[in-house]
């Protein structure tokens, strides 16, 4: 798994040569010459690790060779850190006009001299050539470590690999198929088996009781379908209409009982209490589940400590009669520790069984055979039938060998996988590990370390797609950041892995995109396995400052995950190499300037901090800082100038920092800046000068006024893309409109969702505290509105529109044509809108929100989409439609004739679902087409 650190370290190699060589070693003798025969003795290794890693897991002293391999290359890549950091360290110097070198005389220099600071050049050029020179020592070490193992290399033999197997494969296109529900097979049976335990009283009175509540558990080995059979019953319909109360926790190891009492208490919508110790929580979680029926999954239980599980066990006894515990376990012995003292048979345990022949074929070839002819499938059968066997009737083996198979066209290749040495491995930990070799070895070098990297996330929790990602960037693994495609690549690279069944559990969003995902517990144990045993590069493991297993994580990982260790400021060089640091939510009173001593960091994520009020200014010498996350940091009022120092950020996170006032003047500088996140910051009112010139931007969630222009700076943001805001101020004058026009957001064609908040509307405040209408605002004001709205005229391909605060007396056109993508309408204060356009029209529109529209009396025909010559037969897909405050409105045109009803009976809104009307007085009688055809109607007068 070395290929992805060599490949990164190349590549920084080559910028090097090109670029900080030439000006800043060329005093030192040799270093040219040593950097650019490590870059040659790199590539020459990197043609043989493809070959190296497949031997690895069957020869010891392989994989030795190429753990040393890794470290070597890592403490190269921290080198190059050190170098881009003592370059920004006398750039910064440099550009305060000799301030920072007088401080640095002074250090050297008796209190008692007077010093006359005339020329601070030389100092720093004596201290430029000093780092130079440790720089150049420290490389030439690695070069010599690096010698040595290339020596070795040839003992193994290697295969010499010239071209690297693509990350991409040539069936990228098809991953719609990791959308689609999955089917289970075999399991009816035991479904049902499962669901009357679950709903009905079952077996004897005492029978797995706790108290009045009875325990049922699954048993069975890792691989079986065990949370998938409890899944199926979980969301049955009889079992859902029998609880009042259904909680799933996923448990795994070890046993939690503060954070399993915690979740418990947060899925029964209980208050948490102030202090998180086990018995304030066991407090809060008989009051929040007392004389309800529940149902509570405890998925992936390892412990057979009955004190552990004792506390929980009498807690949930206040539930009503008839609730329910269900367990997943691999061990009969938790299940029987767990039903407790009661147990007088076994009854309440369903101990699940492998797949029959018959299952096992079912399910491979709805996988593996997907997409083939009939043809095809008979030559592939017998082979195929002796590989399902191999699988042992454990769905999860099948899926992963299947999920190989399908992209293998040809009988050779099925018979290769039959006949793989992988089956032969003794050095597995678990049977099932040597189908996940075989998925694995599958992958190229990038995707084989994007997979193991996810054994840093601990069992069980749900991970963000694009979180993932970002990190997978931050560790290299998605190739050099200098281009805009990481974010598809790593995509790619995600949905490869996916396909191949080893990604499983994933969250939707939008119904068509994978938000979030978990490992299956098997999959994670793999995930770690790769991992073990990665050799230390620590010369002193026996360090007395830091914690083994925190040091071991940093060396297989570069990662930490919520450890406020690491920012001691006692902190050893066994942590600094850490690349990926998480402290959200680790209640931190403020960042400690000791931050700055963790140079090779790329990812950084302080958010969720409520009592951090400030940013220490040393920050700005992360001078590899790729992704930093403050958000939710509620406290936040500035960030430090010197954050404009790290010229390498690429996503600064800003998201509802509340009490934040303002950006950093020198924000310009932030060259590589793509995405900036900053939705919710209440008290952010306008941008520095410099951002108009970050043009490289693709995220802006919002959009503020900018070197006096509110919103035509964004003439040449054309990346953008996702979700924009903009928040416009309208004055009395042309200004507004021009500067409307020359936003040009119809370029803008990646954008979706589109927020128009307007300010200096007519809206007053009655004596009530309700909305009113201030009919002192002129009507110029009016005028410039509906300009300024034309001129906002966005691309077609937007989906999401929100126009709020508008006091225009009209929408512009465009809203209906061509904006033909549209799914989501919200019209909210638009108090001078007196008649709707034909939103009928739009034949994607799903949902439509009208609220506080004052002036508006009536809703036409023409609203549905329906001219007055022809029928139209738009409009057909509206779900969702809600009127909300709308006092005037007292009449809605219903369509007039029999022939009209009866062309238009299957075509006007024949998929609305929902129709809310609240606050609507006036109105008293709602169109009868309407009425015959909805499942649901909310009226509130």
């Amino acid at each position: 798994m070395a290929d992805a650190i060599v490949s990164v370290v190349l590549e920084r190699i080559a910028a090097l040569v090109e670029e900080k060589i030439r000006d800043e070693v060329n005093l030192v003798r040799g270093v040219k010459k040593e950097v650019l025969k490590l870059s040659v003795d790199l590539n020459t290794v990197r043609n043989v690790l493809e070959d190296a890693e497949k031997k690895g897991y069957k020869e010891k002293s392989i994989k030795d060779w190429l753990t040393r391999l890794e470290n070597t290359t890592y403490e190269m890549d921290d080198v190059l850190d050190e170098w881009n950091y003592s370059i920004l360290k006398f750039q910064i110097e440099q550009s305060s006009d000799g301030v920072a070198a007088a401080d640095a005389v002074a250090d050297v220099v008796p209190p008692k001299c007077t010093v006359r600071f005339c020329i601070p050049c030389s100092f720093l050029c004596f201290k430029k050539v000093s780092v130079r020179r440790g720089i150049a020592l420290k490389i030439k070490q690695v070069k010599e470590r690096l010698d040595l193992i290339l020596a070795e290399k040839g003992q193994f033999h290697f295969n010499e690999i010239t071209s690297q197997p693509s990350d991409r494969e040539s069936w990228r296109g098809q991953t719609t198929s990791i959308i689609d529900k999955e089917e289970v097979y075999g399991r009816d049976l035991e479904r049902e088996a499962l669901v009357s335990k679950l709903v009905g009283e079952g077996g004897s009175s005492e029978e797995g009781l706790i108290g009045g509540i009875r325990v049922v558990s699954i048993v069975g080995v890792g691989g079986l379908g065990k949370t998938t059979l409890a899944q199926l019953a979980y969301n049955d319909s009889r079992v859902m209409n029998c609880f009042e109360l259904r909680i799933w926790i996923s448990v795994s190891d070890p046993f939690d009982e503060v954070e399993i009492a915690k979740r418990i208490v947060e899925k029964a919508g209980g208050p948490l209490p102030n202090t998180m110790d086990l018995d304030g929580l066991l407090q809060r979680l008989i009051e929040s589940i007392s004389g309800k029926k529940f149902l509570l999954v405890l998925d992936d239980v390892w412990t057979e400590d009955d004190t552990k599980w004792k506390p929980l066990k009498n807690a949930i006894k206040s539930g009503g009669h008839g609730s329910k515990v269900l367990v997943t376990t691999r061990n009969e012995r938790v299940a029987i520790m767990m039903m407790g003292e009661f147990i007088k048979n076994d009854q309440m345990i369903h101990r699940l069984g492998v797949l029959n022949d018959e299952h096992c074929w079912s399910l491979f070839c709805r996988i593996a055979l997907c997409g083939k002819n009939k043809d095809e499938c008979e030559e592939f059968e017998n082979t195929g039938k002796e590989i399902a066997n191999k699988c042992k009737g454990l769905p999860l083996a099948i899926k992963t060998l299947a999920s190989v198979l399908r992209f293998k066209n040809t009988l050779e290749e099925w018979e290769s996988v039959l006949n793989s040495e992988i089956w032969k491995l003794e050095v597995v930990e678990d049977d099932l590990f040597r189908h996940l070799f075989l998925s694995y070895n599958e992958l190229s070098p990038t995707l084989k370390r994007c997979f193991s990297y996810c054994a840093v996330f601990p069992k069980d929790t749900i991970i963000e797609v694009d979180e993932l990602i970002t990190r997978w960037m931050a560790m290299g693994y998605l190739g050099s950041n200098a281009d805009d495609d990481w974010k598809v690549r790593g995509r790619g690279y995600f949905d490869n892995l996916a396909m191949r069944s080893l990604f499983q559990d994933f969250y939707m969003k939008d119904g068509d995109k994978i938000k979030s995902f978990m490992l299956h517990d098997i999959v994670h144990d793999f995930a770690e396995f790769l991992r073990k045993n990665v050799g230390s590069r620590m010369k002193n493991t026996t360090c007395k400052d830091c914690s083994p297993l925190l040091v071991s994580r940093v060396e297989k990982y570069r990662s930490l995950f919520r450890c406020k260790e690491v920012l001691d400021p006692h902190i050893c060089d066994c942590l600094t190499s850490v690349r990926l640091l998480d402290l959200s939510c680790c209640g931190l009173q403020a960042i400690p300037k000791e931050i700055e001593k963790l140079i090779h960091l790329r990812w950084l994520d302080l958010g969720n901090n409520k009592f951090v009020e400030a940013i220490p200014v040393e920050i700005g010498n992360l001078s590899e800082l790729i992704h930093l996350d403050l958000s939710k940091n509620r406290g936040l009022r500035e960030l430090p100038e010197s954050l404009c120092n790290l010229r390498k950020l690429e996503s600064l996170n800003v998201n509802e920092c509340r009490s934040l006032c303002g950006l950093p003047q020198g924000i310009h500088k932030l060259k590589k800046l793509k995405h900036l996140y900053n939705q919710n910051t209440l008290s952010l009112k306008q941008y520095p000068q410099g951002i108009s010139e970050l043009t490289s931007l693709v995220t802006l969630n919002k959009v503020l006024p900018c070197d006096g222009n509110k919103v035509g700076w964004l003439k040449n943001f054309n990346r953008l893309s996702g979700e924009v805001e903009l928040s416009i101020e309208i004055s009395s004058c042309g200004d507004s409109v021009e500067d409307a026009r020359e936003a040009e957001l119809g370029k803008k064609m990646h954008i979706q969702e589109l927020r128009i908040y307007f300010s200096g509307s007519t809206t007053a405040m009655d004596g009530r505290g309700k909305q009113v209408k201030d009919t002192s605002s002129s009507s110029s004001s009016t005028s410039v509105s509906n300009e300024v709205l034309d001129a906002l005229h966005p691309h077609p391909n937007l989906q999401q529109l929100t126009i709020k605060a508008y006091n225009g007396s009209r929408l512009p056109g465009w809203i209906t044509s061509p904006l033909n993508q549209l799914t989501s309408i919200e019209l909210h204060l638009c108090e001078c809108l007196s008649l709707l356009p034909p939103l009928g029209k739009l034949p994607l529109l799903e949902t439509l929100s009208i609220q506080d529209l004052y002036e508006l009396e009536y809703v036409g025909r023409e609203f549905l989409g329906i001219s007055t010559t022809t029928s139209s037969l738009m409009g057909t897909i509206l779900k969702k439609l809600t009127f909300w405050r709308c006092p005037k409105w007292n009449k809605w045109e219903d369509i007039t004739t029999a022939q009209e009803e009866e062309e238009e009976e299957y075509t006007i809104m024949r998929c609305l679902t929902e129709l809310t009307i609240v606050y609507c007085k006036g109105l008293t009688e709602l169109p009868q087409h309407l009425l015959q055809k909805m499942g649901w109607v909310e009226l509130q007068w």
